[in-house]
Parts: C-alpha cells; structure tokens; sequence
C-alpha cells in the first residue's frame, strides 16, 4: 500500500494544512484563541450589522436570542472541538479581520513556500483540502510569512468538508478527483499528517504520504511500516515525473 501508490507521475498535489505546510499550534494556539479573544467586542460592535447578519443567522436560533449565548455556544464548541460549518464561517470573519490588520501571518514550514512555487512552475496543480472552511484557507494563504506573502496565485482549488465530505472517509477523495477529471486519481498525490486521512486517499486510487513535522503527535509504529513517510516538501522532487523519485 505504499510504493505502488505513491510512485509513478503525478500531476496533482492535494495538500492539508495544519500539520503538513504550518505547524498544529498556529491553530491550536494562534488562530483559535484570537477568534475567542475578539468575539466579544465583534458582536458588542456588529451585533446589528447588516454585514454580520449572515453569519449570525447561520447559528440555531436558540443562539440567536443575545450576544451572550451566542459567544457561550461558540465557547463551547471551540472547547470541544467540533467543527460545524456555520462556527468556521464566523472564525473565518473574524480572522479576516485579524489578518487584515496584520494581527495574524501564517508560519509555513520553511520548506514549503519553495516547493510550492517549483511545483507550480512545472505544471502541477495544487490544491487545499483542509477541514478548515474555503475562505478560512484562502486567508491563511493569502497571509503567510514567505515572500512573497499571497501564495493564492499558486493554487488551483479549494475543498474542505462541505464541498467535498470528511476527511477520513474515500469518497471524499473521490469527489475531489472527479472535480478534475482531466487527471486520473493515480497521478494525484496526497500530503497530509493524519495516517487515516492517507488510508483514505490511497483507497480512492490516490497516491499518499504522511507527513512528520515538529509539533505534530508521533506517528504509531505500525503506521510507519505500512505508509511512506516524509519529513519535509523537499524529498519530493519538482516536476510530474520526478515528484515521487527523488
């Protein structure tokens, strides 16, 4: 399950991101605490806001009734984790607001913003899946600390779990591949942290590897036997047919 599917061509690098081209903690320790940080003064000032209308009516209206118990179920829900479209559209606003203001800049691991623009130069296509939504990833992106800052111009497209499905489950991969149907799923190649996340690629004809940065948990012994493993973009090569044979 490793070689035969991540070697050969590849035209097509779908990548995640936490984990894989930014450490864990910027969310875990940068993104998610600025959100709770703000909310607060964003519903006090924009509570009424046509503008913020959207993203308040996306909650339950349970939620809707006062500043307060909105920002307690957006405590509780970052607390524990759980990732619900409507919570990510409302982080998204208020990390575009962060980013904007130069509050926020996403830390890529020093390898990526390099092989990202080789990759792009040769031909191949990149593309963001990420369970963080669209917009939250295009900002992420657009507001980097590589130089140039905006890698956007660099990616082909975005999925993330509403427009493609769970990351964990092979159809997801699937209707991912059939958005591009120019390219076989065998000549994509995915790069992301989570070993189930790979399970799942290759199951769907992609070609996989996990990836083992600083930061990120260890990887189980019986994973490593079983999938290819990188520790950085730069044991790949830069073109469709080297990628993989480096």
């Amino acid at each position: 399950m490793t070689a035969s599917t991540s070697s050969g061509v590849k035209k097509v690098i779908l990548l995640d991101i936490e984990g894989t081209v930014c450490p864990i903690s910027f969310v875990k320790d940068v993104l998610f605490p600025y959100a709770l940080r703000v909310l607060p003064e964003t519903l006090e000032a924009q509570w009424d806001s046509p503008n913020f209308a959207k993203y308040k009516d996306a909650f339950p209206p349970e939620y809707r009734t006062s500043k307060d118990e909105l920002a307690a179920h957006v405590r509780d829900l970052m607390d524990r984790d759980v990732k619900i479209a409507y919570m990510k559209s409302l982080q998204g606003y208020l990390w575009e607001e962060g980013y904007a203001a130069g509050d926020l800049k996403a830390p890529l691991f020093p390898d990526v913003p390099g092989k990202l623009s080789a990759w792009h130069k040769n031909g191949l296509k990149i593309i963001i899946y990420s369970s963080g939504s669209v917009p939250a990833q295009k900002l992420l992106f657009k507001h980097t600390n590589a130089e140039p800052s905006d890698l956007t111009p660099l990616i082909s497209d975005w999925f993330d779990t509403v427009n493609a499905g769970l990351k964990t489950e092979p159809k997801s991969y699937r209707t991912i591949a059939e958005s591009h149907p120019e390219v076989p799923a065998g000549q994509w190649l995915f790069l992301s942290d989570n070993s189930k996340e790979v399970e799942a690629a290759i199951s769907a004809g992609m070609g996989s590897m996990a990836v083992r940065r600083p930061g990120n948990p260890e990887i189980p012994s019986e994973v490593l036997e079983r999938l290819v493993i990188i520790d950085s973009f730069l044991s790949l090569g830069d073109s469709p047919d080297t990628v993989t044979s480096r």
